[in-house]
């Protein structure tokens, strides 16, 4: 009998998903659930929210087959130990997520993850494994703070060609958690406090969890990455009003869609994104 070739094992690795969100995330959550089911090219383990734990947000995980994870119980530290504001804006919450994010590989089972923020879906299919590669999807332009940051956080220069801060990516639980060990050795703090410390919270956009994680595994293993075009529209629109012929219409140029919060949201816990 001959061996599966390599992209087959590698099409047919078990992920799971990780998508934070809170409460105003619900107007979007249905959709981004339902095209990572019908888009993501892998097996999926389970479908992972993590939350605040609110009653509408645990009946969405009952309904939709997700398991809930309460964000108080996946850090040491909470929402209201981070502090990031000024007197124009609020991004603890936002940072919060990002560390949330950070810590998937002690709340996913599965050998990878994809994270994937709540306001992002998917148009058409993605495999985020091939030849033994990951995946990871750019962009043109990115914040210069990010990189302030991880040259502090890390001892060394950002390398990747371009921006790696794309709404969603596919973890490896392992290089993650070599990542966060590295950083922990480095700073002898434990490695949310060693990101707490290096990033200047004067700035708007201070830190990026993608951008790090990203340019960590560029550094350390750019051959087992293949970077391609994000192309990410932006709607300013409820994603129902978004019909499926549009959709297709849309996935001829673009592969996802991110719906963000038009004006008169709390930005409180969730500041426009990245």
């Amino acid at each position: 009998m001959s061996l599966p070739s390599k992209a087959g094992i590698s099409q047919a690795a078990k992920i799971d998903v990780l998508i934070p969100a809170i409460e105003k995330d619900l107007a979007t959550l249905p959709y981004v659930v339902k095209a990572v089911r019908t888009h993501v090219k892998h097996p999926i383990g389970r479908i992972l929210i993590v939350a605040p734990r609110k009653e509408r947000l645990l009946h969405f995980c009952r309904e939709h087959g997700c398991t809930f994870v309460d964000e108080n119980t996946v850090l040491p530290l909470t929402k209201k130990d981070i502090h990031y504001r000024s007197r124009t804006w609020e991004r603890s919450g936002w940072l919060f997520q990002q560390l949330l994010k950070l810590n998937g590989d002690k709340i996913c089972k599965a050998d990878y993850f994809l994270v994937i923020d709540a306001d992002t879906v998917l148009i058409a299919p993605h495999r985020f494994r091939q030849n033994g590669r990951t995946v990871f999807f750019s962009r043109s332009w990115s914040q210069p703070e990010y990189f302030v940051t991880y040259k502090k956080l890390m001892g060394r220069k950002a390398s990747a060609p371009s921006s790696l801060v794309t709404h969603y990516m596919l973890f490896e639980r392992s290089k993650l958690s070599r990542m966060k060990k590295e950083i922990e050795a480095r700073h002898g703090l434990p490695w949310y406090s060693a990101i707490l410390r290096s990033m200047n919270r004067s700035k708007q956009f201070g830190f990026s969890e993608f951008e790090t994680y990203g340019n960590y595994v560029y550094q350390s293993d750019p051959g087992g990455m293949l970077i391609r075009k994000a192309r990410n529209k932006s709607l300013h629109q409820n994603a129902g009003g978004v019909s499926q012929a549009e959709k297709s219409k849309l996935a001829k140029s673009y592969r996802s869609l991110s719906f963000h919060k038009r004006k008169g949201y709390s930005r409180s816990s969730q500041a426009s994104r990245h």
